[in-house]
């Protein structure tokens, strides 16, 4: 009986998930600046919710983004924390592929681009399509601005389009034709999906490998990010201790 954790910080909102073979646990709460100091009290709760603990789990997934640089380094050193305390093996996930299998939820298929907000103007973007062999990667994760996009598409039209982008900057993302999934977020069910999928072909890492996905280049941490990875690493020692 499979016992997975699965929790993305990457977004404007934190999704934290358990599945207990197959009995699932969720909950989602507002990130930010709050994400570092919120999501271990929350995952403990939910494991006692569960009736089920640290020691219990098989392995620890978490989204290693594309996504805000704070959420991405506490995901990271909350994985890596819980992981290295309980000796875990840690699955690391893609957050826009999560927000993909969102949007294919009740559908046997699903193919178009994943549109996340990345805020300054720009788009996280990835294109993803799954049949009866799963999900496959068409168009790897990039940052871009909406108008390049939108001139990609022009000679390539994707049958969809998912993500809050699509909230953020409306008709500046123009695909002619495409269906539009903006409410479409990396839930904790699509990441449960993700980490049973990863968890079932061996995918685990050693938790030093839980590392973030950036796109966007950028020289040195400000102090807020130095202290929020400080104060997860912290708290997540903490909570196996």
């Amino acid at each position: 009986m499979e016992s997975l954790l699965a929790f993305d910080t990457a977004t404007e909102q934190v999704h934290l998930a358990l599945a207990v073979g197959e009995r699932t646990w969720r909950r989602e709460f507002a990130g930010g600046a709050r994400a570092s100091a919120d999501l271990i009290p929350s995952i403990l709760a939910l494991l006692a919710e569960a009736g089920s603990s640290l020691a219990a789990l098989d392995a620890i997934a978490f989204g290693r983004g594309p996504g805000a640089f704070t959420g991405l380094r506490t995901a990271c050193a909350v994985a890596q924390g819980l992981a290295y305390g309980a000796g875990k093996p840690v699955l690391a996930l893609d957050t826009l592929l999560a927000v993909a299998d969102d949007a294919r939820a009740g559908r046997p298929g699903w193919s178009g681009w994943v549109v996340v907000d990345a805020r300054m103007g720009e788009v996280y973007a990835a294109a993803y399509r799954f049949d009866a062999n799963g999900w496959h990667e068409t168009a790897a994760p990039r940052l871009a601005t909406p108008a390049a996009l939108s001139e990609a598409w022009r000679s390539d039209p994707p049958a969809a389009l998912a993500g809050s982008a699509l909230e953020a900057f409306g008709e500046q993302l123009v695909a002619e034709g495409a269906t539009r999934q903006p409410s479409a977020r990396p839930r904790g069910e699509a990441l449960l999906a993700l980490a049973r999928s990863a968890w079932r072909a061996g995918r685990t890492i050693d938790p030093a490998l839980a590392l973030p996905l950036y796109l966007r280049d950028k020289v040195a941490q400000i102090t807020a990010e130095r202290e929020a990875a400080r104060e997860a690493r912290a708290l997540a020692a903490g909570a196996v201790s």
